[in-house]
């Protein structure tokens, strides 16, 4: 029965054609050992790979030896790797489970690719699913998180997904096929359990069939997503521009909240920092909000969104010659010319600090760096990216900008000293 409910939904769902070759994640627990058991049954070409975590001692090693007497036994090529996971968990700052899940999913993939695998098959199944729904709910999550389980991945496919871990269990039990019990599956440790074994019940308790209703919810939201994501896509074309997100923009659309949180929480911003930034278009401009990849910064009409990078320092050629009455001054604001004379070496390159000042050319007052850029309309992200060069302690360049007056070639120059500003990537040229 087993058998036919999973070809009928790999049909159904399209995850796999019969001539596929599969690569099956096997962990030695019941549900893994009964995703092969059942792929093989239906005349499937299966390879297995077994990650070693080392993150339950004995017992990890006690899966692996196991993994291996069964695909000696079923005639299963198979593939395993070891893995340093608490290692890996601390150098990336990140949890242990996400840290056994980014490495088993990266291996899994170098050995589809090795072996010319179709498809990867792991064993999530209904249970799983409806776990994930309620997980991604009590850490909060928009509507694409209350959908469960997705079917297939990209080479990911999840043929179990058509059964219950009690059909599984039934199904090993009636083909007398042995399997591992994972120990901490059966301690309240992690929040996934605490919601197999706590939550779950109790909800039973108030409605016996809660599992079939939250998978009966989910598979209408998933239904409802694609309406739900052709506006979220129609709206975040309207919003966005060259410059970042239009506030105005956002906050004409009909539920500009829900829209901002769309667009923000695949960066790696969470529901509480999404609400801060919806609260700051309302405010002065200059708050900035990080992820841990990306920023956004609250200016005067956009939210601006940009890659964590720090200030990248620019190239200069530096080149000097003796002044003539020939000479052209270049209108370019990439090159700056300066008497010679009026420096000392060595010059300074540096990011524009607060409290900075300058005489422009052309001026006589000082001007602080900062007013200048805010009369230029600079973007705070512009600003951040804005370099200097100094004589001692007077700047002469605001790069790419606008020079000293103070510095300038007049009647009495004799000797010129022009600055290029390169393009990125060549590499500096001093006197």
């Amino acid at each position: 029965m087993e058998k036919e409910k999973v070809a009928q939904y790999i049909n159904r769902k399209q995850l796999l054609q019969p001539t596929d070759k599969v690569l099956v994640a096997l962990s030695g627990g019941a549900d893994s050992v009964a995703l092969l058991r059942l792929l093989q049954a239906s005349g499937y070409d299966c390879e297995a790979a077994h990650c070693n975590f080392h993150l339950r001692g004995a017992e990890s090693d006690r899966d692996e030896a196991f993994v291996r007497q069964l695909c000696v036994k079923q005639q299963v090529p198979l593939h395993t790797v070891h893995f340093d996971t608490a290692r890996t968990a601390e150098e990336r700052h990140i949890s242990i489970e996400m840290a056994a899940r980014e490495l088993r999913y990266g291996w899994f993939e170098e050995i589809r690719q090795k072996i010319n695998a179709d498809a990867i098959a792991v064993a999530h199944h209904q249970d799983d699913s409806v776990e994930t729904l309620l997980l991604n709910l009590i850490r909060g999550t928009g509507i694409n998180g209350l959908r469960g389980i997705r079917p297939k991945n990209g080479h990911i496919v999840r043929p179990l997904l058509c059964l219950e871990r009690k059909e599984i269990i039934s199904y090993l039990n009636r083909i007398g096929q042995d399997y591992v019990t994972d120990s901490t599956n059966l301690q309240d440790e992690y929040t996934r359990n605490k919601i197999r074994l706590n939550l779950l019940p109790m909800m039973q308790e108030i409605n016996p069939s809660v599992k079939e209703s939250i998978l009966n919810t989910a598979e209408h939201l998933d239904g409802a997503s694609a309406i739900y994501k052709q506006g979220i896509d129609e709206g975040i074309k309207r919003v966005r521009t060259a410059e970042g997100i239009c506030i105005e923009r956002l906050m004409q659309e009909p539920a500009p909240a829900t829209l901002l949180f769309e667009i923000l929480y695949p960066l790696g911003f969470n529901t509480a920092q999404i609400r801060d930034i919806y609260r700051s278009l309302e405010g002065q401009p200059g708050k900035i909000f990080t992820s841990e990849h990306w920023c956004i910064v609250k200016d005067r009409e956009y939210l601006l969104i940009e890659a964590h990078r720090h200030p990248i320092q620019p190239a200069l050629a530096m080149e000097e010659h003796v002044f003539t009455p020939d000479f052209v001054i270049p209108r370019d604001k990439n090159t700056a010319c300066f008497d010679a004379d009026k420096l000392t070496h060595p010059l300074l390159l540096r990011p524009w600090r607060q409290g900075d000042s300058f005489i422009p050319f052309g001026m006589k007052g000082r001007k602080k760096v900062s007013d200048y850029m805010t009369d230029r309309k600079f973007s705070l992200l512009r600003k951040e990216q804005q370099w200097v060069l100094c004589c001692g302690e007077e700047i002469i360049w605001l790069i790419g900008e606008r020079t000293d007056n103070r510095f300038r070639i007049g009647a009495s120059t004799k000797r010129v000293l022009t600055v290029r500003l390169l393009p990125a990537g060549d590499s500096p040229v001093t006197p």
